[in-house]
C-alpha cells in the first residue's frame, strides 16, 4: 500500500472545524441572496418538519411513566425527527440560520440580508408550524388514548406560557446553542447517516434539558390554543416568543457563529488584510 493510497479518501474524511467555518460562511451567504418566495416557501417547509417534530414528542411522552430524565431523553431522540426533516429534507429554519452571522461578521453579508432573511424565515415558519397545529387539531389525533394526548400537548404549552420573561429568554440561548452546534456537525459529515446520528444527540439534550425552540413553541402553542386550553392565549404565545427567539438569536448568532467565526475565520481575514 502506497503512502498516498493509505490517507483516508475526502469521502470519508469529515471536514474539519476551520472547512466547516467556510462551509457556513458560503451557505450563509447563499441563504442570504434567496428571493422572496423560495425563502418564504422553505421556511413554511421547516416550520412544518419542526411541527412534525413535536407532535411525534407529545404523543411519546404521553403516558411514558419512567422517570423525569428517561422520558424527556425518549422524547428528546423522535423530536430531532423535526430537525433531520429540516437538514436532510432542504428547507429554511430560523434558528439554523441564525448561523449567517458568520457570513455578516465577515462582511459577505449586509445588516439588511440577514434580518430580511430572519423576517422572512421566520414568518414562514411560523405559517408552516401554525398550519400544522391547525391540521392536527382537525385530524381528532389530540383525542387519541381518551384525550391524554391533548392532556400532555395542553400541559406542555401552559407550561411554555407561564415562563418568566428571563428564564425563556436564557432557555432559548441554551437551545440554539445546541441547535446551531447540530446544524455545524451536519456539515463535517459527506453522508447522510452521518448527518443524522450528529443530529440526534445534541436536539435530545435541548429538549431533555427543557430549553426552548422558538419554531417549536410556534406548534406546541398554536395546537392547545385550538383546543382551548385555558390559560393558553395569543397574549401568552407572544409574551414566549418574543424572549426565546431573542434568546435563539444570541445562542446561536454569538454563542456558535461570533465565536467561531473570531477563532476561525477572522484570523484568515485579518492576514488577508495585512
Amino acid at each position: 500500500m502506497t503512502e498516498n493510497s493509505s490517507k483516508p479518501t475526502r469521502a470519508v474524511d469529515p471536514y474539519s472545524p476551520a472547512e466547516i467555518a467556510v462551509l457556513v460562511e458560503n451557505i450563509g451567504v447563499r441563504k442570504a441572496k434567496l428571493s422572496f418566495a423560495p425563502a418564504l416557501m422553505l421556511g413554511i417547509l421547516a416550520g412544518a418538519f419542526i411541527a412534525f417534530g413535536a407532535m411525534f414528542y407529545t404523543m411519546t411522552v404521553t403516558g411514558a411513566e419512567w422517570g423525569i430524565g428517561p422520558n424527556r431523553l425518549l422524547g428528546g431522540l423522535v423530536f430531532s425527527l423535526g430537525l433531520v426533516l429540516v437538514i436532510i429534507g432542504g428547507s429554511e429554519l430560523f434558528t439554523g440560520n441564525c448561523l449567517i452571522v458568520m457570513a455578516w461578521a465577515d462582511r459577505k453579508v449586509s445588516t439588511g440580508l440577514l434580518l430580511r432573511n430572519w423576517g422572512v424565515v421566520y414568518f414562514g415558519n411560523f405559517i408552516g408550524a401554525v398550519g400544522a397545529a391547525g391540521l392536527v387539531h382537525a385530524s381528532g389525533t389530540l383525542g387519541l388514548g381518551e384525550g391524554a394526548v391533548q392532556a400532555t400537548a395542553a400541559g406542555i404549552a401552559q407550561g411554555k406560557v407561564s415562563l418568566p420573561f428571563m428564564e425563556a429568554f436564557v432557555r432559548g440561548i441554551l437551545c440554539n446553542i445546541l441547535v446551531c452546534l447540530a446544524v455545524w456537525l451536519s456539515y463535517a459529515s459527506h453522508h447522510v447517516a452521518g448527518k443524522f446520528l450528529v443530529i440526534v444527540l445534541p436536539v435530545a439534550a435541548f429538549v431533555a434539558l427543557g430549553f426552548e425552540h422558538s419554531v417549536a413553541n410556534m406548534y406546541f402553542i398554536p395546537v392547545a390554543m385550538f383546543a382551548s386550553v385555558e390559560g393558553v392565549t395569543m397574549n401568552g404565545l407572544v409574551a414566549n416568543l418574543i424572549p426565546v427567539t431573542l434568546g435563539n438569536i444570541v445562542g446561536g448568532g454569538v454563542f456558535v457563529a461570533f465565536v467561531f467565526w473570531v477563532i476561525y475565520l477572522r484570523p484568515v481575514r485579518k492576514k488577508k488584510a495585512g
